[in-house]
């Protein structure tokens, strides 16, 4: 399982990644009407800005990143400068630092701007980096950079429901969050039992209070996507919000059942052991 997964999981209900970090909109109500709260996010200076990929690694990657950044500058052929910067990136994305990870890509990209498969890995970098940006500036420059890079793939084949589910969420966390909730119900319409479309809306109504709504969505989620853990999970946190308890203690029992993670495990038994 990937780290962003594991850690959304421990997390909970935690706000420890930018789907949490969001404006709280009511996103399932029956008539449609929408409340947003502001939420107060500390913002980061320019100079903090412009220095956010200057982070330093902190395990004996630094050698092998250095030879990949001298490659990089000097590589000419569109093979060496994918495989660079992909190799760069993956060290980046394998120590936490998301944003340069992205950075790095999209540098390659500057070098190779036709390349749509390498501008689909930088919208996808970007967009790992906004959900785990906490600093509001730093949310909005990476939602962004997620949304110029993937709505130039979408240009090109706009059926991507995946990449499209992405656009939705960065739009949600924007100054005009219903135009996010909106792409995702069209993502819905067009597509009913689509994974992340079902996830984020389940994720959206936690987030805005409406655990039984949410409830819905992740029942909805793992009849069709039983092997979505955090489906599972927060499906289970779910109905534990909503008063469900037996439900919840069920629904506990059957993620104890699918994993074997001892962090997991360790996240399930404190909510058991309050039911």
């Amino acid at each position: 399982m990937k780290k962003s997964q594991l850690i959304l999981i421990f997390a909970g209900l935690c706000t420890v990644a930018g789907l949490y970090a969001l404006p709280k909109v009511v996103v399932d109500n029956e008539a449609g009407t929408t409340s947003v709260e502001d939420t107060s996010a500390q913002e980061s200076s320019p100079t903090e800005v412009a220095g956010m990929h200057e982070s330093e690694l902190t395990s004996a990657n630094r050698s092998q990143a250095d030879e990949l950044k001298a490659t990089l500058a000097s590589a000419k052929a569109p093979s060496e400068i994918r495989a660079a910067a992909g190799s760069l990136a993956a060290i980046y994305q394998n120590e936490g630092m998301f944003d340069s990870a992205a950075y790095t890509l999209e540098e390659a990209v500057a070098m190779n701007s036709t390349d749509l498969e390498l501008i689909e890995e930088v919208g996808k970098a970007y967009y790992e980096a906004y959900t785990f940006a906490l600093d509001k500036t730093k949310v909005e420059n990476m939602a962004e950079k997620t949304r110029t890079y993937l709505n130039e793939v979408l240009e090109k084949d706009p059926n991507r429901l995946d990449l499209k589910t992405k656009v939705a969420m960065t739009y949600v966390s924007s100054a005009n969050p219903m135009q996010g909730i909106t792409m995702m119900r069209e993502i819905l319409e067009a597509d009913p039992q689509n994974e992340d479309g079902l996830f984020n809306m389940g994720v959206l109504s936690m987030q805005s209070g409406q655990y039984k709504r949410a409830a819905e969505r992740f029942e909805e989620l793992v009849k069709y996507h039983p092997d979505n853990l955090q489906g599972q999970f927060y499906l289970a946190v779910s109905y534990y919000e909503s008063k469900e308890k037996n439900k919840a203690k069920a629904q506990f029992e059957e993620v104890k059942k699918i994993t074997q993670d001892p962090m997991i495990l360790e996240s399930v038994q404190t909510y058991l052991d309050k039911l």
